[in-house]
């Protein structure tokens, strides 16, 4: 689905959420973005009928690898949402940060016991990710969601 058109998320075939607890880790860098996803996230959570939901917001997509962990570690939320936007720019700023990122959360997943949903995106333009934060190709935070909760469930 990450290339086509699509209507709104179908949620029939998703587990419950209810009993569960979910942290959002959000960066501040690109923030149009990065609160649409959030929000899309939260609003599937509580349709999935999570019992609590929490937001941390840190500066940038690179710290998200730290908030995590944090909150990860403290094995009070059954699982862990990562959101952050990086958008390529004119240096290799863009390789090293996404790199970063991917490399951080794919350790605490390999390492950690809560799950860490990876909800970064990573775009060549700005409207690229708005297409990808609730515009034409859908949210990709209510996608992180459902990713979450069946990962809870794992």
């Amino acid at each position: 689905m990450a290339t086509a058109e699509r209507g709104p998320l179908d949620l029939s075939a998703a587990p419950t959420a209810k009993g569960r607890r979910f942290a959002l880790v959000v960066s501040s860098w690109n923030s149009e973005i990065t609160n649409a996803l959030a929000d899309g996230a939260t609003r599937v959570l509580e349709q999935l009928r999570a019992d609590r939901v929490d937001r941390f917001d840190v500066p940038g997509s690179f710290e998200l690898i730290h908030g995590c962990k944090v909150h990860a570690e403290s094995l009070e939320y059954d699982a862990i949402i990562a959101i952050g936007s990086v958008v390529r720019g004119e240096t290799p700023h863009f390789d090293f940060v996404c790199q970063g990122v991917t490399y951080g959360i794919a350790r605490l997943n390999a390492t950690g016991k809560t799950p860490v949903i990876f909800c970064v995106l990573t775009d060549d333009t700005y409207q690229q990710s708005l297409d990808r934060c609730g515009g034409r190709l859908g949210n990709k935070g209510e996608e992180a969601a459902v990713a979450a909760v069946q990962m809870a469930a794992f």
